[in-house]
């Protein structure tokens, strides 16, 4: 059986970590936005990329 040293668990560790916490920030400000912000985000997005919406 192998086992996984330190170094290898905290390399592994890190961006888990940083995706759980780029989450939660996301879930804390679309819950507290008003859903007119978050509708106008998303259509200026759309458009910054090229997808049409209309």
């Amino acid at each position: 059986m192998k086992t996984m040293n330190t170094a290898n668990t905290q390399s592994m560790l890190a961006p888990v970590l940083a995706m759980a916490v780029i989450g939660l920030a996301v879930m804390f400000f679309a819950g507290h936005a008003q859903s007119t912000t978050l509708h106008d985000a998303a259509h200026d997005a759309r458009h910054a990329t090229g997808f049409p919406c209309h």
